[in-house]
């Protein structure tokens, strides 16, 4: 059978326990996602990850850190970094009447937004993280709480410039990157933790905007993770389970390659397929039919961890099954979100004369 790790999978504590150390090393998981739960301060931080790659050094460990009010690292020295909106307003800027904000403010923000990608990617990496869910590339159309001032701005154009310029950063410090949440979330007001939105609206009305960030970016774009978002014009299935939005769309369309998370499958959105909420193993399925090369599974393994392994379980007697194909492309686009580059301490990144400039200027 080809090799394929497709799950991405959570640890309960700021050590790995025997069950996690269990669970990483199964061949079925191809990386963790970290938490504020997971974190007291730097050296346990790097004691943490140290502990994952130990387990199995392909295992790929992200964390969701955009800045503003997604940062799951806060204090010992992460830098505080502003939600992505500043940057769109700093865009909008053009600097009358102050001689230290002259200029073009387009400008000013796209290295701004540079030096927020440098800081966030370098600070992670300091500390054992391979990679962080980012940027949000959802649209600011302003009803949607969930998004809110996690987008640069209202103007696709805007959201494009600004997101490379970050990925640029990333990129400097030797992290890929992850456009979110296909084809947009930000038009919709109801939360898909907890609720199934829906966007009716045409798909040439969303090509024309949320989705036409993608279009521009596809080129530079390693990772992409879809909405749990129905848009009934296109598909009755979330974006995140439909092959019309996730291959016929991302893949032939809009010439993405890279690779395709699913969002988090304990989400009320993720698991709620053709009006029926179905259990973990059949969304993992249904998201990897669909096109998805990782599926996520986020806060699960507080307590025994039981949806986990159920999961775990369950995915490999489905594949057994032939329900999914195991893919090598899959794989491989996986291990390309890994760094290749190490990182530099963190004692010596404090004093380097890149990393200070970037903090100058960041919004």
């Amino acid at each position: 059978m080809t090799q394929h790790s497709p799950l991405i999978i959570d640890v309960a504590g700021t050590t790995l326990s025997a069950d996690d150390r269990r669970r990483l090393a199964h061949p079925l998981v191809g990386g963790v996602i970290l938490f504020a739960r997971n974190w007291q301060h730097r050296l346990q931080l790097l004691e943490l990850t140290a502990a994952i790659k130990a387990v199995r050094d392909d295992l790929l460990i992200c964390v969701d850190h955009e800045g503003g009010r997604v940062q799951r690292f806060r204090t010992d020295g992460f830098t505080h970094l502003p939600p992505m909106r500043a940057l769109g307003e700093l865009w909008m800027d053009d600097g009358q009447g102050s001689k230290q904000r002259e200029g073009s403010g387009a400008l000013r923000a796209m290295d701004a937004a540079t030096a927020a990608g440098y800081v966030l990617a370098s600070e992670l990496r300091a500390c054992g993280v391979d990679f962080s869910f980012t940027p949000v590339l959802d649209l600011d159309w302003g009803p949607s709480t969930v998004i809110g001032d996690r987008a640069f701005h209202g103007d696709p154009r805007v959201v494009a410039m600004l997101s490379r310029a970050l990925m640029h950063g990333l990129l400097q410090a030797g992290m890929a990157n992850c456009g979110k949440h296909f084809p947009g979330h930000g038009h919709v007001a109801a939360d898909s933790h907890t609720e199934v939105p829906v966007d009716r609206r045409s798909l040439a009305a969303i090509l024309k905007d949320d989705a036409a960030p993608y279009a521009w970016l596809s080129s530079v774009l390693t990772s992409v993770m879809p909405a749990h978002v129905i848009y009934p014009k296109v598909d009755s299935r979330p974006a995140g389970f439909s092959s019309k939005w996730l291959q016929d769309i991302l893949r032939t369309r809009l010439l993405f390659d890279g690779a395709i998370f699913s969002d988090d499958l304990s989400m009320e959105g993720a698991r709620r397929l053709d009006g029926q909420l179905v259990g973990y193993t059949d969304a993992a399925v249904a998201a990897l039919q669909a096109g998805c090369d990782l599926v996520l599974l986020c806060n699960q393994s507080l307590g025994e961890g039981r949806a986990v392994d159920e999961l775990i379980d369950g995915l490999a007697a489905a594949g057994a099954a032939g329900r999914w194909q195991p893919g090598q492309a899959s794989e491989a686009r996986r291990v390309a979100l890994l760094p290749e580059t190490l990182p530099q301490p963190w004692d010596e990144l404090m004093v380097q004369p890149a990393y200070m400039h970037a903090l100058d200027l960041l919004p």
